[in-house]
């Protein structure tokens, strides 16, 4: 018995002692990781060492970060011969800045084997950088995975190699996350498709809707301790896999498991309820069952976020008329109301973000905004992305900074 009560007291004490350190990191930089086929895959090249030199803009500053180096999708050991991290002028930068070069260790080595399917975290590095701050990362791998794992739709240029023969391609690799020791701030994760992955924005600009919201949240002093962590994937779907895993199957991983974490947008939908009658139409009660299904799926996404502690915000989906892709109908149009309807009806989300109501035409409300639009019918333009940010009340996020 008084075994048991000294294992207790142990416990009891050295539990809180042991996280201690960990309260204060947070995912100021992260990204959906997938598996790089295709047109997305490593460059060819040299069978032996490979340098790949990417930046990234984080969105929270500190003094200390730490990388996560992801080899999730790979089907072997990901050999890394070392990491550098150093502070950035700009996106897509080819170099780090003079003198903030720092080696990043993993227990206190240069090198590490990250087995198939895991992700490791550095050691911390002591880097101080500031809010909205880029960083240039060197990651040489020892050999070429023969299956990389990274993210397509970067909008920021990497450098593969060095020197004249580097290779530029607007993708990352074997980065997931990057955090940053800051006393305070919490992390607010985006789950979303193309839309909130940026597509069409200028690569290097720092122009998706959710850069111009981080730029927002640093300018108020009310919410510059919350970090955004972009978690969009082009083409994915809240329910089936299509180009990434489906939204559910990737909570988890893409938004409970980063540091720091305590809110959550969710905007994902629009590929759903299009890819139903993309290539013919459906019955009635195939549209009723999509919608049914839909809701089912949000309200796990709802509850399994709220039991890990995380408040969950509804984005409502856009109107996407005017789009030759999916073509929709009448049909698919009150699916879209459907759906908006249970993310705008109180209880459901813990508060909600009415998008559709910002970018939708008053003269044409199944369309988007002539202004807004890229000129595809579903994606925002520049100006709509912009718009998307500036609307967005920033009491909806409460006062979560920790």
């Amino acid at each position: 018995m008084m075994r048991g009560l000294l294992i207790a007291l142990f416990l009891a004490f050295a539990v809180p002692q042991a996280h201690a350190g960990d309260r204060d990191w947070v995912s100021s930089w992260a990204t959906a990781a997938m598996a790089m086929e295709g047109d997305n895959a490593l460059p060819p090249g040299e069978a032996g060492p490979v340098t790949i030199h990417q930046t990234m803009r984080l969105s929270v500053g500190g003094t200390r970060l730490r990388l996560r180096v992801s080899n999730r999708h790979g089907r072997q050991p990901l050999r890394v011969a070392g990491v550098e991290v150093a502070l950035a002028n700009a996106a897509g930068a080819s170099s780090g800045v003079p003198g903030s070069q720092r080696a990043a260790t993993f227990g206190g080595e240069r090198a590490v084997v990250v087995p198939a399917g895991a992700e490791y975290w550095s050691d911390p590095v002591s880097l101080t950088v500031a809010p909205l701050g880029h960083v240039a990362v060197s990651l040489t791998l020892a050999e070429r995975p023969e299956l990389a794992t990274g993210h397509p739709g970067a909008r920021t240029m990497t450098h593969i190699g060095a020197g004249a023969n580097a290779v530029k391609v607007p993708r990352w690799y074997h980065l997931s996350a990057i955090d940053v020791d800051s006393p305070g701030a919490s992390t607010i994760a985006l789950l979303g498709d193309s839309i909130t992955d940026g597509y069409g924005v200028v690569p290097d600009s720092n122009g998706r809707w959710t850069d111009y919201l981080a730029q927002r949240l640093a300018a108020n002093p009310a919410t510059r301790k919350l970090a955004i962590a972009n978690q969009g994937i082009g083409g994915n779907r809240l329910l089936l896999d299509g180009l990434g895993p489906n939204a559910m199957a990737r909570l988890d991983r893409d938004v409970l498991l980063l540091a720091g974490v305590e809110q959550l947008v969710v905007m994902i939908g629009v590929n759903d309820l299009g890819t139903l009658t993309r290539e013919q139409p459906v019955s009635d009660p195939e549209h009723r069952q999509l919608v049914d299904r839909m809701i089912a799926g949000y309200r796990q996404i709802v509850a399994r976020a709220r039991a890990a502690g995380v408040r969950v915000i509804g984005a409502t989906i856009m109107p996407y008329g005017g789009s030759a892709y999916y073509h929709p109908d009448q049909r698919n149009e009150a699916d879209r109301q459907a759906i908006n309807a249970f993310i705008r009806a109180p209880g459901n989300f813990d508060a909600v973000i009415d998008m559709d109501a910002i970018m939708r035409d008053p003269a044409k409300p199944t369309h988007l905004r002539t202004a807004m639009d890229s000129g595809d019918g579903l994606h925002p333009s520049d100006a709509g992305y912009r718009a998307m940010a500036a609307a967005v009340p920033l009491a909806v996020f409460g006062n979560a900074a920790r």
